[in-house]
């Protein structure tokens, strides 16, 4: 079946044709405002490249976070109308599982750390297991120290992955010779990946309900924290 993947959680955007077995077409997409106004685009290209019509995408997939706002609200409703229009199923799947399964070939604990912005950084910790990698905590939020702190209790062998760890490499570096870090080609969740764990699913026909594929979310944003903020003081 040819499943269609998209991913916006990151400043690096992607979306990719695939089947599961192979990737048919990858493109991935640069931050900016480029990035909110380009996903169609890339679909459109993607499709053609691939010499496919729309008519043939069987599912979508869809990364649902957590990450960063607007990124999120464009992936998602993309992936929604797609689902829709097309009169497909949905599959959506959480931007860490995604970022995570891209390293599972490690033995070693894997932290998946994407970058929150106002010093933090969303994260998760996993266990790689045949053919994947099974997720040990709920998604968090918080500061690089609260994360390192964490690994440093744990006392394993940890192989760290995501913009999140790159940025804050320095600090994690300090818990010692038991971090190490994957390839920053692997900094951001790809869409191309998205679809390999959508598949299966797919297949099981475990799809989800369009009104239940909402961004996962974390934090609440600048506007409602603003909003909180001028509440109390009123």
């Amino acid at each position: 079946m040819i499943v269609l993947g998209i991913e916006t959680s990151t400043p690096q955007s992607s979306v990719a044709i695939g089947d599961g077995e192979r990737t048919l077409v990858s493109l991935e997409i640069t931050a900016g405002r480029a990035q909110r106004e380009a996903v169609i685009p890339a679909l459109e290209h993607i499709l053609r490249w691939a010499d496919l019509d729309v008519s043939q995408i069987a599912g979508v997939a869809v990364g649902i976070g957590p990450g960063l706002f607007t990124g999120l609200r464009v992936g998602v409703e993309t992936g929604k109308a797609l689902a829709q229009v097309l009169r497909v199923p949905i599959v959506a799947l959480a931007s860490l599982d995604v970022l995570a399964f891209q390293v599972h070939q490690t033995r070693r604990l894997i932290a998946a750390a994407i970058d929150a912005r106002r010093g933090e950084v969303f994260y998760a910790l996993y266990r790689p297991v045949p053919g994947g990698a099974a997720r040990e905590t709920e998604f968090r939020v918080g500061s690089p120290d609260h994360l390192a702190a964490e690994l440093e209790a744990g006392g394993e062998e940890v192989l760290m992955v995501g913009n999140g760890a790159i940025l804050y490499r320095k600090r994690f570096e300090e818990v010692g010779g038991r971090v190490e870090f994957a390839p920053s080609v692997q900094a951001y969740p790809r869409a191309s990946a998205l679809v390999v764990l959508a598949v299966p699913r797919f297949r099981r026909e475990q799809f989800d309900r369009l009104f239940d594929v909402v961004p996962l979310y974390l934090w609440k944003s600048d506007a409602e924290i603003a909003w909180d903020r001028r509440a109390r003081g009123a």
